[in-house]
């Protein structure tokens, strides 16, 4: 059985089988699984344990920053990551650089396992770990860029926000995966066994997982929009000089490889600063802030992340879905909005410290403001950008973001918290101002659910129309009618 993968009307673009879209969908999840297997492994072993194994303070709010700011580190290489195998993915195609990426991150991973403690070394123990940290980061500096890239362009045009979104189950895998095994050590080992040498468990363990995925992607076959593409010879893009010497006569083409850049990687750019903020508040920092702020049980910081990943596998397929319908636009919009509105009382019912109001409050807030922007954002920033630098447009805008965001906001929420005396109205405000980031973009990003893939050029107004308002709308602009328009 075969599968009408995304790309133009004419046919051009070769056809992949289900099997083959089971595969790469498999393996994007994987993938994602592992890198925020290590970003949720990382998140709760600097509030249960490395602030005590890496970072020794008399001051638990100091130790707590500065595991933060080891955490931080692995973003600083991340965009160079980006850099150099979005441009290899772009030139040479997406599997090659999808079985470099699981490799590197999934060693780096597994080597923090192997690491000695500060007791044991002194400095060099946070040494070793910041810069596993950056090997880390360079490999996963294309990953989830590579994957998104890659499910969206086998994925049917009509399915696509669907399909797409498996790569954010990956996400939501990782940390389930990641907070199950903290939850088991804590729950059948002493504190001092953790801190001893249980914490080493979850990172060895991830080696399965990696080594699984270079098994599964060495056998995946290349992205059939990467082949279908005209700049793409003998699996090879072409130089720019050799293009335009090729497309000479085409100035559709032309344009294309003389497009500016800058609009759609600036959308790009704060549809992942809003998420990837909002994902290092709620996954990263707020489960400090429930075990060393509220001093509340680690049994309960693990409980509601473990919890909440599950509710994630409903709510993930359903956003992607719903943008098939109605479009990417309209649902950023309305998910950035919700996420606004919500911050303040989610967090002010996670700060009375009830189990309950924490379990309620943690669920709601990972779900609007985490979760269903990841299950949008794969699929969008994939759309936005043309198919000569997707891969590239893509993991920089990713990686350059996540850096300010993930990487610095966990760091200012603990200094704020502690100077205001453990106050949740810090956090709040601070995942309100990234959804606002979100919403700022979507405002402005053109419809994208549906565009063809293989255009060399960026995204731009009146491509890809959509859902309720399509017909009107196409009109208006004197565009065809949706059911003339070829949306395999």
């Amino acid at each position: 059985m075969t599968t009408n993968s995304a790309g133009d009307s004419s046919g051009t673009v070769a056809e992949r089988s289900t099997g083959d879209l089971a595969k790469a969908a498999v393996s994007g999840w994987l993938g994602t699984a592992l890198e925020f297997m290590d970003f949720q492994l990382y998140s709760l072993a600097a509030a249960l344990v490395f602030k005590d194994i890496f970072f020794p303070s008399d001051a638990p709010g100091m130790a707590i920053i500065l595991a933060m700011a080891t955490y931080a580190t692995g973003y600083l290489s991340r965009p160079l990551g980006a850099w150099y195998f979005g441009r290899l993915g772009d030139r040479v195609g997406r599997t090659k650089v999808l079985f470099y990426t699981i490799a590197l991150m999934g060693i780096a991973t597994t080597a923090i396992g192997l690491l000695p403690t500060y007791q044991q070394v002194g400095v060099l123990a946070p040494i070793l770990l910041v810069v596993l940290r950056l090997a880390q980061g360079f490999g996963a500096g294309a990953e989830i860029a590579g994957s998104s890239v890659m499910l969206t362009e086998y994925a049917p045009r009509k399915s696509r926000g669907l399909v797409g979104s498996l790569v954010a189950l990956g996400t939501n895998s990782g940390t389930l995966g990641a907070s199950a095994i903290w939850g088991v050590l804590v729950a059948t080992m002493s504190a001092e066994t953790v801190v001893e040498w249980g914490w080493r468990i979850p990172f060895i363990g991830s080696a399965l997982i990696m080594l699984f995925a270079v098994w599964l992607r060495r056998s995946l076959k290349e992205s059939p929009v990467f082949e279908g593409r005209v700049d793409v010879v003998e699996g090879e893009a072409l130089s720019k000089e050799e293009l335009e010497a090729k497309i000479a006569e085409d100035n559709v083409l032309a344009a294309a490889i003389h497009e500016r850049k800058g609009k759609a990687f600036f959308e790009g750019f704060f549809l992942r600063f809003g998420q990837a903020g909002n994902s290092g508040m709620v996954q990263t920092y707020l489960i400090s802030y429930i075990t060393a702020v509220l001093l509340l049980a680690p049994s309960i910081g693990t409980g509601v992340v473990i919890t909440s990943s599950l509710v994630g596998f409903v709510t993930v397929p359903v956003i992607g879905w719903l943008s098939d319908k109605v479009g990417r636009k309209l649902m950023y919009i309305v998910m950035s909005s919700i996420a606004l509105v919500l911050a303040g009382p989610m967090i002010w019912m996670i700060a009375t410290k009830n189990v309950n109001s924490v379990f309620a409050g943690y669920i709601i807030i990972h779900q609007t403001s985490v979760l269903a922007l990841a299950s949008l954002e794969n699929n969008t920033m994939s759309e936005l950008f043309g198919a000569r630098s997707r891969l590239t447009q893509l993991a920089l805008a990713k990686e350059l973001a996540a850096i300010v965001a993930t990487g610095i906001g966990p760091v200012v929420a603990a200094a704020l918290v502690v100077a205001t005396g453990g106050s949740w109205w810090p956090i709040a405000i601070m995942i309100g101002f990234f959804s606002i980031c979100s919403l700022g973009a979507a405002i402005i990003m053109p419809e994208t659910a549906g565009r063809d893939l293989t255009l060399l050029n960026d995204a731009h107004p009146g491509e890809a129309i959509i859902g309720p308002f399509a017909r009107r709308e196409r009109a208006r602009l004197g565009l065809p009618k949706p059911e003339d328009v070829d949306v395999r």
